[in-house]
């Protein structure tokens, strides 16, 4: 047995800021994937994944939402008792949403009456998937958007306007020409933790400095960020994003590893290439931006990078 593949994520821009209301754009990743399958012995990994679902099926059953959704726990328990496990490569904790594909795939096997991919995805249907898959995916995190298994889910890019407002959108086509702007992945070389980055950001947002930075500055770069990559503004964009950089170092310090505050402030000083959050930061990938890579790489040459969008 082997189900279809779902892919990674990444979120572009809104980390953070998608919790009060900013906008976002979550474009799906195929570069990693993962599929449920059986086997009869299982190794070192499928046997802790197959433990892994065998939690995540008895939160299901003891946490149904009826309204919502209905899973066939049954069948699960059975696939599961089987050697089910999730085949997954995926890096864990790395901001590029391992959960997120999990989630989809449970959902795309068991729930019933689901909403399929062929359907014509209206507003609502698009949010009802996203409450179903927050609902599940808090399993993980203790709270989800719901927006990684979305994206997963839909393989598609996803724009989101607020909380209640999500639709599918069309980013502009890749330019792929020498020395010219890319988006990619540094690897921090650390695993990262979701829900203590997530813990630290709502003990700040009890603070009313910090509130107002996040809406009159973070939420606002953001917002514009979204607006000039879906229009193909490059150079409003990176204005947009060297504020959105230095807004994150000077407030979100704690979601970026120590060692890469240097590395961060460099990228602002130089213009050479910026800096912001994969995710939920403390470790995985940090994501880049720059209008020459081939300068960037020689800056950042010490470290792994992998492009991820062409401008």
């Amino acid at each position: 047995m082997k189900g279809p593949l779902f892919y990674s994520k990444i979120l572009l821009f809104g980390e953070y800021g998608i919790i009060k209301n900013s906008k976002g754009l979550s474009i799906p990743y195929n570069f990693y994937n993962g599929a449920l399958k059986s086997a009869e012995n299982l190794d070192e990994k499928a046997a802790a994944s197959n433990k892994s679902l065998l939690k995540l099926a008895t939160y299901l059953k003891e946490n149904q939402k009826p309204d919502l959704v209905v899973f066939n726990t049954e069948k699960l328990f059975d696939d599961i008792d089987k050697g089910m496990y999730f085949d997954s490569s995926i890096p864990q904790g790395y901001g590029v949403g391992s959960s997120g594909a999990l989630v989809a795939a449970i959902y795309d096997k068991y729930a019933e009456n689901k909403i399929t991919v062929l359907e014509n995805l209206t507003r609502d249907k698009l949010l009802k998937l996203k409450l179903i898959f927050a609902h599940v995916e808090s399993f993980f995190h203790g709270n989800s958007s719901g927006l990684d298994p979305l994206n997963s889910y839909l393989s598609l890019p996803i724009l989101i306007h607020s909380k209640d407002n999500v639709e599918t959108a069309g980013i502009p086509s890749q330019k792929q020409h020498k020395n010219k702007g890319a988006v990619f992945l540094l690897d921090s070389g650390i695993v990262g933790e979701t829900a203590p980055m997530v813990n630290i950001f709502m003990e700040k947002m009890k603070q009313d400095g910090f509130r107002n930075m996040l809406k009159n500055k973070f939420v606002k770069h953001t917002d514009a960020c979204v607006e000039d990559f879906l229009s193909g503004n490059v150079t409003s964009l990176f204005s947009n994003i060297k504020q959105l950089s230095h807004t994150v170092l000077d407030h979100f310090k704690p979601m970026i590893p120590s060692q890469f505050h240097a590395l961060w402030k460099q990228g602002i000083e130089t213009n050479e290439y910026y800096l912001k959050l994969c995710g939920s930061g403390g470790g995985g990938y940090i994501l880049g931006f720059t209008e020459n890579f081939e300068k960037a790489q020689k800056s950042l040459k010490d470290y792994q990078l992998e492009v991820v969008y062409h401008f």
